[in-house]
């Protein structure tokens, strides 16, 4: 089968190494990719919001799969458009990828289906957010409405911090995803994330993770779009897991289906545990991002079939994923300056000693310049390493980061933290 991967970033690389595996796999494009995915994959220039350009690749070169990584794709309609032209699409069409499209349309889901979320209000000025954060108090949660590339969320400790996140919001910091906003109760708990894969009417458990969005140490700083991730979660147990599955998970799908915009693809939660239960944060309509990366260094199964299955409608004739039980760990080697203005073109080195012993580095947001490789994101890579625990998969990934050569660049030194830390209780 020829497969189409959409996307550029650590997520796609994670994807395209993982697709490059199956023996299902004949040629596998990336549009456009990065020097890491160029490995595995044919790069190619193909802009994703010419959907026209993109139909026309797929029809040339017989693509049986298109795999659409980032969410903007998503949320524009390319899936509808291919499908419509009656290719396998990975990826929910353009209604019901506003499950992250928009955090009022979910919100509003939720309360429909009688799903567990925080209390909310959504506004269109900032008049309207100031009366609503007197509602709320501090702390408090803002959000812009739409796609802001994971920065579009304060948690706001004091109301001095949510006043100036609203006005940062509605003075258009983040253009047309903040034309609105929706001000949240702050939910007490530890966060997790859950995925799941569905066709529409099944549903799939696919794995779970923790990441650090604060760019600092000890979760402090501005949010990011990810500082590192491990996978499994210990702290969301098999049964909270079936929990968010009854509760979450599978009402969402029923009113998808419900509302006449049934869903197809992976389903990405935030899950707040509270004292009460897990409760939702919010949906992304794609694999996260560093997420994938260690799911994906965990995943035991084929992934083009599991992929190929969902795009089909036909999840419930194959075996549920499996994966190793061993824990994997990434961390995020950012650009000075993130996540405000980075510094690109910074020199990169190192990367075949830090896979030496079994660690894998995927690219984020690297370059090749005049056959050199430099960082051209904020975020650039992404060192993985597999092993029995948390503290066994963190020392290994450090262990390897410490081998790349790569002076403009910065990373936390504290990934996995917590679980550490209850590891290291349990031992004592």
């Amino acid at each position: 089968m020829n497969i189409l991967l959409l996307g550029s970033g650590g997520r796609e690389h994670a994807l395209a190494w993982k697709l490059a595996q199956s023996p299902a796999c004949d040629t596998l494009w990336a549009a456009p990719g990065n020097p890491g995915i160029s490995e595995v994959a044919t790069c190619i220039a193909l802009d994703a919001t010419d959907h026209a350009a993109v139909i026309a690749f797929c029809e040339a070169n017989v693509v049986g799969l298109v795999v659409i990584g980032p969410e903007a794709p998503l949320v524009d309609g390319l899936a509808d458009s291919l499908r419509a032209e009656g290719f396998a699409v990975f990826g929910p069409g353009k209604a019901a990828a506003q499950l992250e499209g928009s955090k009022g349309f979910t919100k509003d889901l939720c309360e429909r289906a009688g799903i567990p979320t925080a209390g909310y209000v959504r506004v269109t000025d900032e008049a309207a957010a100031r009366a609503a954060l007197a509602q709320f108090g501090a702390p408090v949660v803002i959000k812009a409405d739409g796609l802001a590339a994971g920065k579009g969320v304060t948690v706001a400790m004091t109301m001095a911090e949510a006043e100036a996140a609203v006005a940062d919001i509605f003075a258009g910091r983040f253009g047309e995803a903040g034309a609105e906003a929706v001000i949240e109760e702050f939910m007490e708990g530890e966060e997790a994330s859950f995925f799941a894969l569905t066709d529409g009417s099944t549903i799939v458990p696919f794995a779970s993770a923790q990441d650090h969005k604060r760019v600092g140490e000890g979760d402090t700083g501005p949010n990011t779009g990810g500082m590192g991730a491990y996978s499994p979660a210990p702290v969301l147990t098999p049964a909270l897991e079936v929990e968010v599955l009854e509760r979450i998970i599978a009402p969402t799908v029923r009113q998808l289906e419900d509302d006449g915009t049934p869903y197809s693809g992976v389903l990405f939660l935030g899950v707040m545990l509270t004292r009460e239960g897990p409760k939702l944060i919010e949906y992304n309509c794609r694999f996260g991002d560093p997420e994938c990366q260690v799911m994906m260094l965990r995943l035991e199964s084929d992934l083009v079939e599991l992929l190929h299955a969902c795009a089909e409608n036909r999840l419930a004739a194959i075996e549920a994923p499996k994966f190793s039980q061993d824990t994997a760990l990434t961390v995020v080697m950012a650009a000075k300056g993130y996540p405000d203005t980075p510094e690109k073109g910074g020199a990169i080195g190192g990367l075949a000693e830090a896979e030496a012993d079994g660690a894998k580095v995927f690219h984020a947001g690297t370059a090749l310049k005049d056959g050199a490789l430099v960082a051209s994101g904020g975020r650039v890579l992404n060192v993985t390493a597999r092993g029995g625990s948390v503290r066994e998969a963190q020392a290994r990934a450090y262990a390897a980061l410490d081998r790349i050569d790569f002076p403009t660049g910065f990373c936390r030194r504290d990934i996995g933290w917590r679980e550490v830390a209850r590891e290291t209780s349990k031992e004592s």
